[in-house]
């Protein structure tokens, strides 16, 4: 799972879904609405998606706005220190207004909740409940537990827990997030998440295309593949690169997305579905988090420089126009000058489009808070990410500073946030591109002229209608 700050989502209005089968609702559970605040990676958003199909079943009303709830989930991540820090502060937030609103129940789910365990009933004693990734499905029982007066706790990793039989309630959009593996193998030194989201395992392949077809009938257009090492995926019978040939089969979805990938298990397989299916995009998030072989190996990322580079090389001889992005830490624990100008040298000579870029800060739990030392100051990691940012930023604006003149497929996702008369969408290349709104509308997939950019943005305007 690529390391990316966390940030708050606040999931708006879901879409209202019927209960498959009747409901016992006790006393007063009718009245309970609930708003979720969502941390962290895009696997929390569909884990709140998931959540909210979950509670809407069992007789729950969700919420767009916290003033309207009276039971409150905080959704948490756990990949960064600061990530529970920002959680903390807004617990302590949510005390205050516990103690005006007599009837508030407060929950604490995901990644943090399975990292911290009691610590966060010790740090937070007026939290209500704490869920662990694989107990949502004890959502209901939790909040009704509220009324013994005992902090509820399930913290429990279930190998077998995929929620494949539960349907999320998504929010409205043109993009749809799709979980098709759950947990993680990979035990990378720097990372938490083996130890919060528990084992790998695999929804069948039969079950991911009907839901395909299910999000085509409510309209999606876009689909996102997730999973933390999502291309490890292998129900048993089918691998990545079978699912995406099966799931571009599936008529009127246009666009077929993952993230995060590993490089490791980037096969052939993924790489001839990539190069076959015009549906699949020709985009991938491909985390290098160090360019020299032997930060890698201490980072026990299972691969090397040279062998990262030489799969770059495949993709790109094999994916015309292919846009790839990816993750690098710099400053961990050994990494010399020579080390991180290894890392400086791959990024410019294989130049992504994009980079989500951080220093090292080690996290409690993980096997190299155990076993390794954090021995790179912190002055020197600020230094190093500022000189690969500002290498990016160059590559990235000359990179799209190439596209002027071009015309690119963009599909409409909503209003510019700086400009009411624009819309704003990605292309195939997953490039943020602005453009007048016209005779166009959301959803729509349209060709535009791209103009003028920045590093971060395309701006242009329509050339064609609808296609």
């Amino acid at each position: 799972m690529n390391p990316k700050i966390p940030t708050e989502t606040q999931l708006p209005l879901y879409k209202a879904a019927p209960p498959s089968e009747p409901v016992n609702i006790t006393q007063g559970q009718a009245a309970r609405r609930v708003y979720i605040e969502t941390y962290g990676c895009q696997m929390n958003v569909s884990d709140s998606e998931l959540m909210s199909g979950i509670l809407t079943r069992n007789g729950y009303e969700m919420v767009d706005r916290l003033e309207n709830a009276n039971v409150v989930l905080l959704n948490t991540c756990a990949i960064r220190e600061n990530a529970e820090e920002k959680v903390l502060n807004r617990l302590k937030h949510l005390d205050h207004r516990k103690q005006v609103q007599s009837d508030l129940v407060l929950g604490v789910c995901g990644c943090m909740a399975q990292h911290m365990k009691t610590k966060l009933i010790d740090a937070a004693p007026y939290v209500d409940f704490v869920l662990g990734p694989d107990a949502y499905r004890n959502l209901p029982m939790a909040i009704n537990s509220v009324t013994t007066g005992d902090p509820f706790l399930d913290l429990t990793l279930d190998k077998g827990e995929d929620y494949a039989d539960l349907a999320p309630i998504r929010v409205d959009g043109v993009r749809a997030w799709l979980t098709i593996q759950r947990g993680c193998d990979k035990m990378c030194t720097f990372c938490i998440v083996p130890f919060v989201r528990g084992r790998e395992r695999s929804i069948p392949m039969h079950l991911l295309v009907d839901d395909v077809k299910r999000l085509v009938d409510e309209g999606f257009k876009e689909v996102v593949l997730l999973g933390q090492t999502v291309n490890s995926y292998n129900d048993g019978t089918h691998n990545f690169g079978d699912l995406l040939f099966a799931m571009s089969e599936v008529e009127a979805i246009e666009r077929i997305r993952f993230t995060s990938p590993h490089p490791s298990d980037a096969t052939d397989a993924l790489i001839e579905a990539m190069a076959s299916c015009d549906k699949v995009c020709n985009q991938i998030h491909l985390p290098l988090q160090s360019g020299s072989t032997k930060v890698l190996k201490a980072m026990r990322r299972t691969y090397t420089a040279e062998a990262y580079r030489e799969l770059v090389a495949k993709m790109r001889a094999r994916i015309p126009n292919l846009s790839i992005s990816t993750d690098v830490i710099v400053g961990f624990c050994g990494e010399t000058e020579t080390d991180f100008m290894e890392t400086y040298n791959l990024m410019a000579e294989i130049r992504y489009d994009s980079a989500f870029m951080f220093k090292y800060s080690s996290r409690e739990g993980t096997l190299a808070d155990k076993t390794l030392d954090d021995d790179v100051s912190d002055k020197e990691k600020g230094c190093r990410l500022r000189e690969i940012i500002e290498l990016q930023e160059g590559i990235s604006h000359e990179i799209n500073q190439g596209l002027i003149g071009e015309t690119a497929a963009v599909l409409v996702e909503g209003e510019s946030r700086r400009d009411p008369n624009r819309y704003q969408g990605k292309t195939d290349g997953f490039k943020t591109t602005v453009f007048p709104k016209e005779n166009s509308q959301v959803g729509d997939l349209v060709r535009v002229k791209v103009e003028s950019v920045t590093a971060h943005t395309l701006i242009g305007s329509l050339v064609a209608a609808p296609l």
